[in-house]
């Protein structure tokens, strides 16, 4: 024999109310007294009602959930992000979907729709610079979109967490001088993408200006772009490492093209930070794991903030943007070191 499911008009019978006012309990609505609202909610309980949640979506018309579109998802800095994500999430009652992003065709399909076809109560872009066709649709969509980790000039009119990638390679660079070094190499990113990333081209330019106003000249050679990657960023350092005449430092675009520049020391035979210090960008769990000195962006941070700026916008949409700057930090540990001829 199968047993009915309990449903919201049997709450409303067995409470002596309408079903409205039922509905509007369970969906969290002040507007009913309070001893109405007790006695449903132990009517509830009693009888052992649980919400349908399509039925509760129906009713609310929306769809509780927050749409996460996501460049290169197994990268670490994007699940770091997300792991800042689901931090705010998990204690409200929306669900978080992840749309992928591995190639521009996928990129321009999902910004191009998800806004308007209310899949989600929100966006959060990760990362990804929308394309100026996008824009319409991202910003006059029905549905609020923030974007985290995006510098371009087109979303300057939409809510953002940013860090700053140029103040950032900066301060690598100038970590690496105070410590005595002046023959300083950079491996980053390939500077044509089909993405238009902007982070490592950024995060170069601040390390250049640095070395500039320092008096520091490096050359071409010592300049290393490939795509991104841990085993892209070993080629380009075996290449530079294969001369006597070397860097004494590189600072990395990432941490991944970090962990490569250490593997082609080893490789050279050369011991690092003795002979070569490497400092990285981004701060993720590995680095902590190989005593890597890096730049800490905050990418925890900077997913908790998008998420926390999109449930504000969900609940009421703004008419000004929320922009939430966080700034980038050095963290020391066992990659740095002054160069050999520089100790006592």
């Amino acid at each position: 024999m199968t047993t009915r499911a309990v449903t919201i008009r049997d709450v409303a019978r067995r409470a002596g109310v309408s079903v409205a006012t039922a509905s509007r309990v369970l969906n969290g609505k002040l507007i009913v007294k309070a001893e109405t609202r007790d006695r449903i909610l132990a009517v509830m309980d009693e009888i052992g009602f649980t919400p349908s949640p399509a039925a509760r979506r129906l009713s609310l018309g929306r769809t509780l959930t927050v749409g996460v579109v996501v460049s290169f998802l197994t990268r670490p800095q994007a699940a770091e992000r997300i792991r800042g994500i689901d931090a705010v999430l998990s204690d409200s009652e929306l669900d978080m979907v992840i749309y992928n992003v591995e190639s521009v065709t996928k990129r321009d399909h999902y910004l191009g729709t998800l806004a308007r076809a209310r899949r989600a109560d929100g966006l959060l872009v990760l990362s990804l610079p929308p394309t100026e066709d996008a824009i319409p649709a991202l910003s006059e969509g029905p549905v609020p979109v923030v974007f985290v980790d995006v510098h371009t000039p087109s979303i300057a009119a939409m809510s953002r967490v940013v860090g700053d990638d140029s103040a950032g390679g900066g301060i690598a660079a100038r970590h690496l001088v105070d410590l005595g070094h002046t023959r300083i190499a950079f491996i980053g990113d390939a500077i044509e993408n089909p993405f238009g990333f902007t982070s490592s081209r950024d995060r170069e330019a601040g390390a250049m200006r640095e070395l500039a106003m320092r008096g520091i000249t490096v050359p071409p050679g010592w300049i290393g772009h490939a795509a991104h990657g841990r085993y892209q960023a070993r080629e380009q350092a075996l290449r530079i490492l294969a001369s006597d005449d070397r860097p004494t430092a590189i600072v990395a675009a990432s941490d991944t093209q970090a962990l490569g520049v250490i593997a082609a020391a080893r490789e050279r035979g050369l011991h690092v930070p003795d002979d070569l210090s490497v400092i990285g960008y981004d701060d993720i769990e590995a680095a902590d794991y190989v005593g890597l000195t890096t730049i800490r962006q905050q990418l925890f941070e900077s997913g908790r903030r998008g998420a926390e700026i999109l449930l504000a916008e969900i609940e009421s949409r703004k008419v000004e943007p929320t922009v939430a700057r966080l700034a980038p930090e050095l963290v020391v540990r066992a990659t740095t070191a002054p160069p050999r001829e520089g100790r006592l």
